[in-house]
């Protein structure tokens, strides 16, 4: 032992490692990796992008979406699965921390055997029966000589960061499907209710004909079209019907509950708020986006990967040592000359795997690049679903005011049709045609009313959906 403490040791041990580091398996020339799309050429502006409230969704002032959302966050299953992900994870990055520290073990071992009369042992203990005690304690230590432990453990805590990002994203895109699921619902309702009128109108409209049918004043053309005007609004009423019924179950699936938990839900659009919100877009949106986090810590931990795979060309020198007590009969098994001690240094050298390391090698390296193309794509479609949701905004506004005031317009025109219907200065026919045009009206009015609120969820979401990476976890 003291041999390996002396200078003329340590010479000999620097010699031997310089050899063994020339002997060892080359990994062959570099290889460029693919390039991260660099934020600077996504025309994000300086400014700060407009902040979010983590339940972005209450401002829409629909106590029943709020519980519906709270009760999706709370039971929905594939929250559940990305959660279990990240506790994996976690795990994961804990077994990687224990690789890089000093492992210790304790053995007791105790047996009765007869000892064989043709093996190592003499008589009397040949052939003869005997209780044998060993009791150990042992040390193993893997240096961290080429950075293996530390891009181990830096790649497990990448993964970590991407899982928790990962949980966060799916969060926020459940948050958004049952919003627009409940929007949508709250559509179909109202357009429900306008079929509804339209079927009564032309019911009536229907009666009018017959009546001037009989009277000679129109023919059977005319009859038909007015039954066909009935039928198509039928038709659609139970088209609605339907929608409504598969929208009810598609909440209650995202809320984590059965087909039948919101049936007879009716939500209307005019108890929805739209929140005017800033229309411009930071480079601090790329930190809200959970997704696109997630993404660039999947870059750094397969970035970490490709060095572990370096690694493997080294040697791996893995130090061990042992004390105890082993005796034949466990009445000498704590005596003093029963003790034993040693030292097991070992060393590895990858002198004929240079096949397996490249290959091993190369696998990695097409991992980050997958990683970095990854990162790319969900870069820009991050940016084009901010970019689209405001010229959708934009566009919206203009298409709301200008069909509100269409609205009131065709309500105006009705008013004034039935006022001159009571005075007897028109028909009953021109009445009802003027309801359909403000049926008309009030069926664009609506879809244009749920579009805008539809596109305030998803600007919510491509805005972040309130969440922010903390600091702690940019850290680690």
């Amino acid at each position: 032992m003291s041999w390996l403490f002396s200078a003329r040791g340590r010479l000999a041990c620097g010699a031997l490692l310089v050899g063994v580091l020339t002997a060892c398996a080359s990994s062959g020339p570099e290889r460029q990796a693919a390039i991260p799309t660099a934020v600077q050429t996504l025309g994000l502006k300086d400014t700060a992008t407009p902040e979010v409230a983590a339940d972005w969704w209450r401002a829409m002032g629909d106590p029943v979406l709020n519980q519906i959302v709270t009760q999706a966050l709370q039971g929905q299953p594939t929250l559940v699965v990305a959660r279990a992900r990240l506790e994996r994870m976690l795990a994961m990055a804990d077994v990687s921390r224990a690789n890089g520290l000093p492992q210790t073990s304790a053995a007791v071992d105790l047996s009765r055997q007869r000892f064989t009369e043709n093996g190592l042992y003499p008589k009397p203990i040949a052939g003869g029966v005997y209780n044998t005690g060993n009791v150990q304690l042992g040390l193993g230590w893997t240096p961290d000589l080429f950075g293996q432990h530390t891009a181990e453990l830096a790649s497990a805590l990448g993964q970590v960061q991407a899982a928790r990002a990962d949980a966060a994203a799916a969060a926020v895109t459940l948050a958004s499907q049952v919003s627009r699921s409940y929007i949508a619902l709250a559509r179909v309702v109202a357009q429900h209710a306008l079929a509804q009128a339209t079927l009564t109108q032309r019911s009536q409209l229907q009666g009018v004909t017959q009546m001037r049918v009989a009277a000679g004043i129109d023919n059977q053309l005319e009859l038909h079209q007015s039954d066909v005007g009935v039928l198509e609004a039928r038709t659609q009423v139970q088209a609605l019907d339907e929608q409504m019924a598969l929208l009810r179950h598609q909440l209650a699936a995202l809320s984590g509950q059965g087909p039948q938990a919101y049936d007879g839900l009716t939500p209307q659009l005019s108890a929805l708020q739209l929140e005017a919100l800033p229309l411009n877009l930071g480079a601090d949106l790329l930190g809200r986006r959970a997704d696109v986090v997630a993404a660039r810590w999947r870059v750094e931990a397969a970035t970490q990967d490709v060095a572990v795979a370096k690694t493997q060309f080294y040697p791996n020198v893995n130090l061990g040592a042992f004390v105890g007590v082993n005796a034949i009969g466990l009445d000498n098994l704590f005596d003093n000359g029963s003790r034993q001690v040693g030292i097991s240094p070992a060393l590895r050298l990858p002198l004929f795997d240079a096949g397996r390391l490249r290959a091993q090698l190369r696998g990695r390296e097409g991992d980050l690049d997958v990683a970095i193309a990854s990162y790319n794509a969900t870069l820009l479609d991050a940016v084009k679903e901010a970019s689209d949701a405001i010229s959708s905004s934009l566009s919206l506004r203009v298409q709301l005011r200008d069909q509100q005031q269409a609205l009131v317009s065709a309500q105006a025109a009705f008013a004034t049709y039935r006022a001159r219907f009571a005075a007897g200065l028109v028909n009953q026919g021109v009445v009802l045609n003027a309801q359909s045009q403000l049926l008309a009206q009030q069926r664009a009015f609506t879809e244009v009313q749920a579009r805008a609120l539809d596109n305030q969820v998803v600007m919510m979401k491509a805005l972040g959906g309130g969440w922010r990476e903390s600091p702690q976890e940019q850290k680690n």
